[in-house]
């Protein structure tokens, strides 16, 4: 039988299975609009892609809210066969309960990668046509948040 060396690379969950594993566990929520979750984890992921992101950040987009919606749990992150960045930048992206917005923004800036993911989910949050079919309290109070984020996070103009 042939050992694997402990500082050996250990091998990583590829794209595709990274979506297959978003979609299965997000499959039975649905966002503000009642569209398929799945579709927002989509866009995001499209969304890194086309701002130059790699692999580890579409990964990462695939799992953005995975922990803090509660469809996969920390303990399945940490043992999950993803790259320690991919890992870093799901954490950094995931919200704390109580956590102030400013701290939050800090732990994106600070983490490589982060802010690409955070971008590209905040453009598909902040979409005029999927903020269209949201009632108006809703889709002003959400447009404020956005714009908050964006700002705390640098992301004028863009």
């Amino acid at each position: 039988m042939t050992e694997t060396p402990r500082n050996a690379p250990q091998p990583t969950l590829s794209l595709a299975e990274v979506e297959a594993v978003a979609r299965a566990a997000h499959a039975e929520q649905t966002d503000k609009a009642g569209r398929p979750y799945s579709e927002h984890l989509s866009a995001v992921a499209e969304g890194v892609r086309a701002r130059g992101g790699d692999d580890d950040q579409i990964a990462a987009a695939w799992l953005h809210d995975a922990v803090e919606d509660d469809a996969l749990s920390e303990e399945w992150l940490a043992g999950a066969a993803l790259s320690s960045r991919t890992k870093d930048i799901v954490r950094a992206v995931t919200k704390r309960a109580g956590e102030p917005p400013e701290d939050y923004a800090s732990r994106v800036l600070a983490t490589p990668g982060a802010l690409l993911v955070k971008e590209a989910d905040l453009a598909h949050n902040a979409d005029p046509a999927r903020l269209a079919v949201l009632d108006e309290a809703t889709r002003r109070r959400l447009t404020e948040k956005y714009t908050r984020m964006r700002a705390l996070l640098g992301l004028t103009g863009t």
